[in-house]
């Protein structure tokens, strides 16, 4: 996709709580969303939701029919594909400054991914963070029972970052066609 997932529904039509509490959404262990700051009018055109990863792995599959949540290892495929993980990052950003802090290094989009800074929901508390510097996004593959695989793109570096988290951040998603 070209686009981060903005859907608050799962493939069968079951709906994806919106989760705006940020205490609440700090003890799920169930699937939730939310737009950035609680504040689609602003965030969900540009950035689409944070997903826990809770609803990412549901069974009910959060990505349309034809669609699916990419592995880490496609997310390292494609990052290898660019040449590596020290210079992916700037290949997978939106260039320029409107939508990402400066100085935004590295960023041509040649790949028309057009990664944008979505930023994230914490864990641990369900404070946004990072709106403007930061894309997370999550993979379809668990590290443990509680972490799971995912990448970070930085406004500071070209690199795409390879890391995993707990499952109750709340993080972008991208899809690959089947």
């Amino acid at each position: 996709m070209v686009e981060n997932l903005k859907t608050t529904k799962y493939r069968n039509g079951d709906p994806i709580p919106n989760v705006t509490s940020n205490a609440s959404w700090a003890a799920l262990s169930t699937g939730a969303y939310c737009w950035y700051n609680n504040d689609a009018a602003t965030y969900k055109a540009n950035y689409g939701a944070l997903y826990n990863w809770y609803a990412v792995g549901d069974s009910r599959n959060i990505a349309p029919a034809g669609w699916h949540v990419p592995t880490d290892a496609e997310w390292t495929i494609l990052t290898e594909y660019l040449s590596g993980t020290f210079i992916s990052g700037g290949k997978l950003k939106e260039s320029g400054i409107l939508r990402w802090a400066t100085p935004n290094t590295g960023a041509t989009n040649e790949t028309n991914f057009t990664a944008l800074p979505g930023g994230r929901r914490l864990n641990s508390d369900g404070i946004f963070y990072g709106a403007g510097g930061y894309s997370y996004w999550w993979s379809s593959s668990e590290n443990d029972a509680t972490r799971v695989w995912h990448r970070i793109l930085y406004y500071y570096g070209a690199d795409t970052n390879r890391g995993h988290d707990l499952k109750q951040n709340g993080y972008s998603v991208r899809c690959v066609k089947n």
